[in-house]
């Protein structure tokens, strides 16, 4: 096992990302998957507001095709699976 002093002594600030909560690494997959990384904090909030079972469903359908814009498709997929609902309409 590791102690702190080795792990700081081999921590890169400039390459080791800051990952503290789950949904953040599910971002950080989503934008990977999706060879998006440039808006992984996007794919973050993503992961943090709309149900995993969305999200899930999207990037399958994304991942099943050979589409050379993935991200495109992925938030196509998004809207057409209603994520994107506004909460206000929700309410009435």
């Amino acid at each position: 096992m590791q102690t702190v002093k080795d792990i700081l002594k081999s921590f890169d600030p400039l390459e080791d990302k800051y990952i503290s909560r789950e949904y953040q690494s599910y971002g950080i997959y989503l934008a990977e998957k999706l060879q998006d990384e440039r808006h992984k904090s996007m794919y973050i909030k993503f992961a943090k507001t709309i149900p995993r079972p969305v999200l899930a469903e999207a990037l399958r359908f994304v991942i099943d095709s050979n589409a050379k814009r993935k991200a495109a498709l992925f938030m196509w997929k998004l809207k057409e699976i209603g994520a994107f609902k506004s909460r206000r309409k929700a309410k009435k």
